[in-house]
């Protein structure tokens, strides 16, 4: 006996009336990085981690690390939603953009770094989320510079446009940074200045760097693909073997097989050999001597079909 779900038509009911949510997708101005772009820039971003941590190093005078986690590509909105509402983001204008390079960390993060350069020591201490001070800032300021230099130096010709440090915001709502509807490179990092850890994120505008990407799927023409494939296969290096005819023989005997034992090959003496091209036949060649090496002499090809 089989028993019937009887709620079934009512629930399929109930789901086709449930209004469905259709997401507009404009193939004009993809929300997703290419393979090719992505490899690129997360090579571009893990150098810019490396040259980063060395400066903040530098300038911190306590051990630090910067990793990069992700590369990704996603518009300001989404891109300030994911932030805390409260923290510290860096403006960078870009020269000929309209939209601003961001930069951004827990202020309270910051704090803690510009203790370790004033001397002190900040372990234990509970820092809070706030504005940073004038002095604070032009410290601040000082360590967004070298990264900006890093920067330039890590993405190379991938950022052709001039980047400069510019104003400060702390409530990520509030940044005017760019319009919503932007594309921007993101790339999250986590920062590492001594036991502290804290994560930090770096958004470029995408119209500054995907010209210099190139194309993700680049097409070639297919006028003359015929003769671009007869001169590839020309240059693929291939095995040519000269064969005798084979030999039919019991398995008993393969088995009893042992060092000095003749095997009859029923191949005539004064038959050419097989040439042969991976395993198909192409001509027969005679056995003769290229100087102190055994060669084949080509005597007659095998006629194909095109």
């Amino acid at each position: 006996m089989t028993l019937l779900d009887q709620t079934a038509p009512g629930a399929l009911r109930d789901a086709q009336a449930q209004p469905k949510s259709v997401d507009v997708y404009d193939f004009r101005r993809p929300t997703t990085l290419a393979r090719e772009h992505s490899r690129v820039l997360e090579l571009a971003f893990d150098t810019f981690a490396r040259q980063w941590g060395t400066q903040l190093t530098a300038k911190v005078r306590v051990l630090s690390q910067v990793t990069c986690e992700t590369v990704s590509m996603t518009t300001y909105d989404e891109f300030a939603a994911s932030l805390p509402a409260t923290t510290a983001m860096v403006l960078c204008p870009l020269e000929g953009a309209s939209a601003k390079a961001v930069i951004q960390f827990p202020s309270a993060s910051a704090l803690g770094w510009v203790t370790h350069m004033l001397g002190g020591n900040p372990a234990g201490q509970s820092l809070p989320e706030r504005k940073f001070t004038p002095v604070e800032q032009a410290l601040v300021r000082r360590l967004m510079d070298d990264a900006l230099e890093d920067l330039r130096y890590s993405l190379g010709s991938l950022l052709v446009a001039p980047i400069s440090v510019g104003g400060f915001q702390y409530n990520s709502q509030f940044a005017q940074a760019a319009s919503k509807s932007d594309l921007m490179i993101v790339a999250s990092f986590e920062i590492r200045v001594g036991e502290a850890a804290a994560p930090a994120t770096l958004a470029l505008p995408a119209e500054v760097l995907l010209p210099q990407l190139g194309e993700s799927n680049p097409t070639s023409t297919t006028v003359g693909a015929r003769d671009l494939i007869d001169q590839q296969l020309a240059a693929v290096p291939v095995d040519v073997a000269l064969g005798f005819l084979p030999a039919r023989v019991l398995p008993s005997d393969v088995l009893d097989l042992k060092v000095g034992d003749l095997v009859a090959l029923p191949h005539p003496e004064h038959r050419p050999l097989d040439v042969t091209v991976g395993g198909e036949p192409v001509g027969r060649a005679a056995v003769g001597a290229n100087g102190s090496r055994l060669a084949g002499i080509i005597v007659t090809t095998e006629e194909r079909l095109a």
